[in-house]
């Protein structure tokens, strides 16, 4: 059953800071975007039950804030599109619209599904607060995405790109731990600005990976090894500003790194190195699994490293290997 905030407080024009509560959903004030019945009851607006849906995600799915962020902005803009229509107005024509709107603005087929995925979680939990009567999102339908395998960087390439920082400044030695590491662990550039140094074991050789559902830990080889302990022995401490910062990557006034800052600098340290393709942090990931793969390690193995919940996930790293295999047999096979 839906609450509304004069449930809570039937003065709330007087109150305008108290919030309802649903569960795990909390609503804001009664303010002029909201519509009422002719009781004077507010109905929480789309805004507003956003805001409950992502609290849902934050307090009960346990998502990340990179998820929480997403369905926000997605929900966003269909609220936008939408003009403010109480959640029980909206109509299957409304968010049909939407999504052919998406479309039409030449939107990419993985986005638009990915906004389809995001309407049909809010209108579920929109179902199950009992905020409407029936869920308007089930006909929506995901457009077609061409399943492409993901980019990689050949073995030398990646030598080629690990070897580029060959300064001794400490922006340097941190850039090479930084892609020493992320290539030997597979780990995503989120996990990786995030770690804290009680995270590294450098006696054993491997690092903790903590999210809202797991840990998992992720051993790494001599190179990153050397490469960390340079770092931590030389580097750390000059660029570090405050002696009670735990992050263990800073950037160079002494804060935390960021993705948009690591980003630039897989960029320009690609460019050095001559390398072509448009790689990106997660390009190291692919390649870090695919070469795994490639070189006969277990599956179940790669999926726990990677933090795969799904191994179908993994077994694109799988096919990626059969079609280097054909390709080469039928560059090389002589009676091909």
């Amino acid at each position: 059953m839906i609450r509304t905030c004069c449930d809570f407080d039937r003065n709330c024009s007087q109150n305008p800071e108290k919030m309802a509560v649903s569960g795990f959903a909390f609503f804001s004030k009664c303010d002029y975007n909201a519509n009422y019945t002719t009781r004077g009851e507010c109905i929480l607006t789309m805004v507003e039950q956003i805001n409950g849906f992502i609290n849902y995600l934050h307090n009960v799915k346990k998502m990340s804030k990179n998820t929480e962020l997403s369905y926000r902005r997605d929900l966003t803009k269909l609220a936008g599109y939408l003009g403010g229509k109480a959640v029980a107005d909206i109509k299957a024509e409304d968010l049909g619209g939407y999504i052919a709107e998406l479309e039409a603005q030449g939107f990419k087929p993985a986005t638009v599904s990915r906004n389809v995925a995001s309407a049909k979680a809010f209108f579920h939990y929109l179902l199950k607060e009992g905020a409407i009567k029936e869920d308007v999102s089930i006909g929506l339908k995901s457009p077609k995405i061409e399943k492409k395998l993901p980019e990689i960087l050949t073995t030398d390439e990646v030598v080629r790109l690990l070897e580029q920082p060959k300064g001794d400044s400490p922006k340097e030695v941190r850039d090479k731990a930084m892609l020493e590491l992320l290539y030997a662990t597979g780990i995503r550039v989120s996990e990786l600005i995030s770690l804290m140094e009680s995270d590294v074991n450098m006696a054993m050789g491997y690092i903790v990976c903590k999210d809202t559902h797991k840990e998992r830990v992720i051993p790494f080889g001599g190179e990153a090894r050397q490469a960390l302990f340079r770092y931590l022995g030389e580097s750390r401490e000059a660029m570090v500003e405050d002696p009670n910062c735990q992050t263990l990557f800073v950037n160079c006034s002494g804060g935390p790194m960021s993705r948009q800052g690591f980003w630039k600098l897989i960029k320009y340290y690609a460019k050095k190195a001559g390398i072509e393709s448009d790689i990106t942090p997660h390009t190291l990931r692919h390649s870090f699994a695919a070469h795994l793969v490639e070189n006969g390690a277990d599956l179940r193995a790669v999926q726990e490293m990677l933090g795969h919940s799904d191994i179908s996930t993994t077994q694109i790293y799988v096919n990626m290997n059969h079609s280097r295999i054909r390709e080469v047999y039928a560059k090389a096979h002589p009676r091909h």
